[in-house]
């Protein structure tokens, strides 16, 4: 093929330079920019960014968007592979999302700086809170409320993916919160029961289909190793429970630390043998001197000394929820907290049964607290 007399007379230097511009022009257009995943990532925080500190984002609840003609654009279909969740005694390599769900009836701040204190990626963990009606429970959401408001227009670091709030629709069965009125044990059966109901309503609400991990964290524990989600995820069990002690002032004046949570155990044949004896709507309870079961109290078996292995761990047929760490798959299954008595049990002591019901098994950590 014969060419242009204009091209005949260039320079075939000239022609190669050209056409290696060329290549390169078209390279630097196609190519993506060095830095495409701090703008993916930033769009992401954009895109997922909150309008006010109290609303963080959660996905399922976006506002629909309109077409130019005002109307309503159809709605996404979404699809979630549970097959692809992850959950893992490593959670932070595979970035698995951790719920921390807490009944809150008296806001201390306490509790909050250990939650900001926690060393889990805060990006990672999504919060619950359900409150009571009432004067208190007004005056716990206004103080969680300002709470919430300076952490999530803090930092990034510190800022949590999403915090929901709740209230409850039914009247508290106690009016009284005092630690001595809530132990009575006249008032067990029925505060149990609201508080299965309250933990339920909590988690079916929040509950995702990303969720890996929920962190069940009683609103008055103010202290906790900051690697707490870590440390019981590491252990790879279904459901996983860690001691629990409370600091007080001894005879002497002196700050000293006792148990506290008695609900995680190991059963025993006279506890088994009360249960036979007792009507369908009779609970078993613990820690109270007229109704002794002889079962093996995890909360009695601590060593407290500093050389202990806090690695030490035990299978268990009752646990307590004051920081309880449960796969998600184990609630998904059907486990819940029942606000009946199941073979005698309510609240976490009958959701640890019931889990064993359904195939999983209950562990706890004696020695770490």
């Amino acid at each position: 093929m014969a060419l242009p007399r204009s091209i005949r007379r260039t320079n075939p230097i000239t022609l190669v330079l050209a056409g290696l511009l060329s290549i390169g022009f078209l390279v630097f257009l196609l190519s993506p920019p060095s830095n495409a995943a701090a703008v993916s990532t930033a769009k992401r925080k954009y895109d997922s960014a909150a309008e006010h500190p109290l609303s963080p984002p959660t996905a399922p609840f976006k506002k629909p968007a309109a077409a130019a003609k005002g109307q309503r654009v159809p709605p996404p279909v979404v699809h979630y592979k549970m097959n692809n969740l992850t959950i893992t005694n490593n959670p932070i390599e595979n970035q698995e999302n951790v719920l921390i769900l807490t009944p809150l009836a008296r806001f201390y701040q306490g509790y909050w700086d250990n939650l900001l204190a926690l060393t889990y990626p805060h990006s990672l963990i999504a919060l619950g809170f359900i409150i009571p009606k009432g004067r208190e429970g007004n005056a716990a959401t206004a103080s969680l409320q300002a709470a919430i408001a300076q952490t999530q227009s803090g930092p990034e670091g510190k800022r949590f993916a999403s915090i929901t709030i709740l209230r409850q629709d039914f009247d508290p069965p106690i009016m009284s919160q005092d630690e001595s009125e809530r132990h009575k044990k006249e008032n067990q059966k029925k505060r149990r029961a609201a508080m299965s109901r309250a933990r339920n309503s909590l988690l079916f609400t929040t509950i995702g289909p990303y969720t890996s991990w929920v962190l069940w964290l009683d609103a008055d524990i103010v202290e906790t190793p900051e690697t707490l989600i870590q440390d019981l995820a590491s252990h790879d069990k279904p459901v996983i429970v860690p001691n629990c002690f409370q600091r007080f002032k001894n005879d002497k004046g002196e700050w000293d630390r006792r148990p506290y949570d008695y609900n995680s155990w190991q059963d025993s044949e006279v506890a088994a043998d009360l249960a036979k004896n007792m009507a369908p709507d009779d609970i078993i309870l613990e820690g109270y001197k007229d109704m002794a079961t002889f079962r093996q109290l995890m909360a009695m078996s601590a060593d407290q000394s500093p050389e202990r292995d806090k690695k030490a761990i035990r299978p268990l047929d009752g646990v307590g929820g004051t920081a309880l760490l449960v796969k998600a798959e184990v609630h998904r299954d059907g486990a819940m907290f029942p606000p009946f008595p199941f073979y005698h049990l309510m609240e976490t002591e009958g959701f640890a049964k019931m889990a064993k019901r359904l195939g999983w098994s209950c562990w706890g950590l004696p020695n770490y607290f």
